[in-house]
């Protein structure tokens, strides 16, 4: 059975960026990903009364924020068909309309039917954080964030934050296929954040190891740093490429209850992350 990856291109208010699209093809080619899109337009509710049409011409604001939802989808949609058959990765788009407040409710709503969902990560961007927040808190399936800031090639060397929990095993089994492509994992736990079994790194480690897989453990310590930064410096000393971590958080409305690593990790993303929830 195949894999397959959903992939939403966001047009409003902020458009996905191109260089997200050939990092989604690069995983895409690397994990031999069939992909779907999505392309999200904008369907902005026509608000005009009686007044409006007296200090702003409100349907004409509506039109043109509409029409370049749809310029941006366009361009992202030939981006991303010129990309899939220079990599030989299948994929397959659909569009969809919805309202500015339902973006991100549609593209959780479909990562549910796939596999994994790619997502780009600009922490400074806050429309596409809250549609990427959205699909990793509310779709059920794990999401990869791909910071807009870099370009993703090679994944050889994969870390797994691991602590033990629930949600770190199911991040951990959410990244097999990337497990079984890696030249290099690391396990790594913190010693200085909470408390946790001490073994478990190495019960870890062995385990994958009897499944034939090169582990290594790696203890950290965060010191008087936040331990989302901790997590990715090391993992960027170590040259890891691909950081497995489980997302923990509630939704709120818009607004997110995280975990202490996973809030300080979403506030910097700074190479590919799977988070799973």
């Amino acid at each position: 059975m195949r894999t397959l990856g959903f992939l939403p291109l966001l047009t409003y208010p902020d458009a996905s960026s191109e260089k997200f699209v050939m990092n989604a093809i690069a995983v895409a080619k690397h994990l031999d990903l069939d992909v779907r899109a999505q392309c999200i337009y904008v369907d902005i509710p026509d608000v005009s009364n009686a007044f409006s049409g007296i200090l702003l011409d409100v349907p004409q604001m509506i039109r043109e924020a509409e029409n370049k939802s749809r310029a941006a989808g366009k361009t992202l949609l030939d981006a991303l068909r010129t990309a899939a058959v220079e990599a030989g990765v299948a994929v397959t788009t659909d569009e969809t309309n919805a309202p500015p407040s339902g973006i991100g409710e549609i593209a959780a709503t479909q990562a549910r039917y796939g596999d994994l969902s790619l997502m780009e990560w600009d922490s400074a961007n806050s429309s596409i954080r809250v549609v990427a927040e959205e699909v990793l808190f509310n779709s059920g399936r794990p999401v990869i964030l791909l910071p807009s800031a870099m370009t993703v090639g090679v994944i050889d060397h994969v870390m797994i934050a691991w602590d033990g929990s629930r949600v770190a095993a199911r991040a951990l089994a959410d990244a097999t296929p990337f497990l079984l492509r890696a030249k290099r994992i690391s396990v790594a736990t913190v010693l200085d954040e909470k408390p946790i079994d001490k073994n478990s790194g190495e019960q870890l480690a062995l385990a994958l190891q009897r499944r034939g897989l090169d582990a290594e453990v790696l203890t950290l310590r965060v010191g008087d740093r936040a331990i989302g930064e901790a997590i990715q410096a090391h993992a960027l000393e170590f040259g890891v490429q691909l950081l497995v971590m489980g997302g923990f958080g509630h939704s709120r409305i818009r607004d997110f209850v995280l975990g202490g690593a996973t809030a300080d990790v979403l506030n910097d993303v700074r190479l590919p992350i799977l988070f799973s929830h």
